[in-house]
């Protein structure tokens, strides 16, 4: 038995941190409302850093610039393949435009009914015009839509693959 006291208090100190220690982790077993907190911290922290890499992933995937100006100019380039069309919707506008304007009684009283008869005319030919022009437009227009949707369904294809694997991830 002849321990020194020194050492035996030494032990003790031990023998009571090793006590607090096995205390606390009892406490926080029991503890389970401390537990699911934290576990739904943990599973929120990690669902955010996924959500993250997948809207990294989606805005690398959104086009670009360059595939927009590309776009643009496949559309300059229907336009380009039908310029009388475009020129006559153009100078239909400018008609239409120019229809649209009130007359002054200067023409009124040197024109007269030569101008009304003009404007009649001129306003079936603007409107011939007129809808030639919105078929080409809507040409391009609908080439350029297009363009646009298949190049979205391309990258909302991606993005909804790559969340999938990633909500796959999550559930295993």
């Amino acid at each position: 038995m002849g321990q020194d006291p020194s050492e035996i208090r030494q032990e003790i100190e031990e023998a009571r941190e090793h006590m607090g220690e096995t205390v606390d982790a009892l406490a926080y077993k029991t503890d389970v409302k401390s537990r699911a907190k934290d576990s739904i911290t943990d599973k929120r922290d990690r669902l955010k850093d996924q959500i993250s890499g997948v809207t990294g992933r989606a805005s690398d995937a959104t086009p670009s610039t360059q595939d927009v100006k590309q776009g643009a100019r496949k559309a300059a380039g229907v336009a380009q393949e039908n310029p009388i069309g475009l020129a006559v919707g153009g100078v239909a506008v400018g008609f239409l435009v120019g229809m649209l304007m009130p007359t002054t009684r200067v023409e009124d009283e040197k024109i007269g009914p030569v101008a009304d008869q003009v404007k009649d005319k001129a306003r079936e030919t603007g409107q011939e015009a007129m809808e030639h022009g919105k078929q080409v437009a809507q040409d391009v227009a609908g080439t350029a839509k297009e363009t646009a949707k298949e190049s979205g369904q391309e990258h909302a294809q991606q993005v909804t693959s790559s969340a999938q694997e990633k909500a796959q991830e999550v559930r295993s």
